[in-house]
Parts: structure tokens; sequence; C-alpha cells
């Protein structure tokens, strides 16, 4: 499996990558799969990205950004009749992973690659219960920075020019 294109997260005033899949759990609880186009991307086998709130210690869904196999757009609404605007996660007991800084260690598979820090917030029901950030270690200054494949996408660095190119 590729390295997969991380959901998002708004907390506390920041965008975070989300490498956990809380929208999973409603569809395996609730026993329906949407009829969600999964476009020819490895990087995104389930097909969405959904868009997450923490809000006074509650998770929820604001946005989902798919297409339905008709190629309409898939909007919240679609997949929450009721709720246009945002859906309280109340099926969702686990733990969010959000990865910081740079990149250790890059796995070409899943959630798999290292960052130098990792915010763990721990839910029960949709409740924010705890925060808890586990350190990996100090990445080189060179590394990528940021969470997601194009984070990982690295270029050769540029020869250095010949003394007989300058002139």
């Amino acid at each position: 499996m590729t390295a997969q294109i991380p959901e998002k997260l708004l907390l506390d005033g920041e965008t975070l990558a989300l490498c956990s899949e809380p929208l999973g759990h409603y569809f395996a609880f609730s026993g329906e799969y949407p009829r969600i186009m999964v476009e020819h991307c490895t990087a995104l086998w389930r097909g969405y990205v959904g868009t997450w709130e923490i809000r006074d210690d509650r998770l929820y869904l604001l946005a989902i950004d798919a297409q339905f196999q008709d190629g309409s757009p898939a909007r919240l609404v679609d997949l929450f009749p009721g709720h246009p605007d945002r859906v309280f996660a109340h099926w969702f007991t686990g733990t969010l992973r959000c990865p910081r800084g740079g990149t250790l260690r890059y796995v070409h598979m899943g959630y798999g690659s290292v960052l130098e820090e990792d915010l763990l917030l721990h839910i029960d029901r949709g409740v924010l219960t705890r925060r808890e950030v586990r350190v990996n270690g100090k990445a080189e200054a060179h590394a990528p920075r940021g969470y997601g494949p194009a984070a990982f996408t690295t270029f050769p660095a540029k020869p250095a020019a010949s003394q007989g190119d300058q002139e």
C-alpha cells in the first residue's frame, strides 16, 4: 500500500495532518459504505479526505472532499441527512494521531512514516479526554517537514557548478 493522504484536523487555530480515519469507524459501525468514487490514486484508497475539528473538546466532521460514483460531489448532508454544517463524531472512540515536524523515517505504506513528534488525541465517544505528545527524535535540517506524500517527494541536489561553467 502506498503512503496515504491524511485527513485534516482543525485544532487550536492550526490545521494538522490527521493520520487516523474516524469516518471509517462510522462506516463500519453503520454497516454501509457510501458509493464514493475511488480515483486512480494509490495515495487515497479510502476515496475521500475528511475535514475535522475539535471544538470545546468535541470531535466534529466539518466536510468531506469526495465524489459519488456518478461524478456528483459528496456533501456532508448527503452522508448525514439533516447535518449540512458539521456532525458530532459520537461513534468514534480511539486515538487520533497528528504527526508534526521533520521526517525521521519515510515508510511507503499507510501512515507508517515517522516525524519528529506525534500529537495523540484520546477520544471517547467523540469527546477529547486527553492530549499527549510523543517525541520521536530530531530530524536532520534538510528533512522534509510536515506529513503527506508530497512532503516526502525529494529531488537530488543540483550538482555544484564546476569552475569552467562559471566563465
